[in-house]
């Protein structure tokens, strides 16, 4: 009985193609124990702990190139090395991965927030809030394309971030983002004013705003804070060509919701 197996008996046996194996044995990485009078290749447990090695290694990232001096000439030091780099890039991979998950689960949020809320006007208690500037605007500039692309601030992610407009009655409209560290703009903590709205183009805020003011006012809410309108770039982008946008303002807690913060 034979000790060897064919090359479609070891794809099975390691879970890979026989197209994989062939490409393997042309970059001269693997290549079988010998070849029958059948012209069938034949491999032995030397090829298999070979195989084994190779896909271990592609799966650390080592270029095909490169595995047949990691397989011949590599010292223990080196390996540890190679796993030790390996390491950090899944470290890194884990953590873009976990960003990631955050970020779908507050877009899945956001968006049932959004379309179950029996009454657009919402009050929401919202934290200590720390700003960084990015950019001015006159208050009858646009923001556009080019404008964003002359800020040598980058922002990594732009478009998945909550964008501050912060309207203080001055010409100028400033555009924050949010930080974890005091920065150059602090929100108090505490009852906001909101209401979310999808426009179909920037002419749209201007009544929004107005409503807004009016709301307020029929409701005896004192607003005590700026204007600030934050952009969600994020649903956006599934909301068929429309800007998702909330308007906040800081209003003076009522007796009911003192209450209910216990103060």
């Amino acid at each position: 009985m034979k000790s060897e197996i064919t090359i479609s008996e070891l794809a099975k046996l390691m879970n890979v193609s026989v197209h994989q194996i062939r490409y393997f044995e042309e970059k001269g990485v693997l290549q079988p124990a010998y070849t029958d009078h059948n012209q069938y290749r034949m491999y032995s447990m030397d090829q298999v702990y070979q195989l084994a090695h190779i896909l271990l290694l592609r799966k650390l990232r080592v270029p095909v190139q490169s595995i047949k001096d990691c397989m011949t000439s590599y010292s223990a030091d080196q390996y540890r090395q190679l796993l030790q780099h390996s390491l950090r890039e899944i470290d890194a991979e884990l953590q873009r991965l976990q960003e990631l998950q955050q970020f779908i689960k507050k877009v899945l949020h956001e968006q049932q927030s959004f379309s179950s809320q029996p009454n657009p006007y919402q009050i929401k208690r919202r934290d200590d809030t720390y700003l960084a500037r990015w950019i001015e605007l006159d208050s009858h500039t646009k923001l556009n394309a080019a404008r964003l692309a002359e800020q040598t601030k980058r922002v990594p992610n732009l478009f998945e971030s909550d964008i501050h407009y912060v309207y203080d009655g001055s010409s100028t409209v400033t555009l924050y983002l949010e930080t974890q560290a005091p920065g150059d703009l602090s929100l108090p903590g505490g009852d906001y004013l909101s209401i979310q709205s999808l426009v179909n183009e920037d002419e749209d805020l201007e009544p929004l705003i107005e409503q807004f003011y009016d709301y307020a006012a029929r409701q005896s809410h004192i607003i005590t804070g700026p204007l600030i309108l934050v952009e969600k770039s994020y649903l956006s982008l599934f909301s068929e060509n429309k800007l998702h946008y909330e308007l906040q303002a800081l209003i003076e807690p009522t007796a009911k919701s003192e209450r209910r913060h216990g103060t």
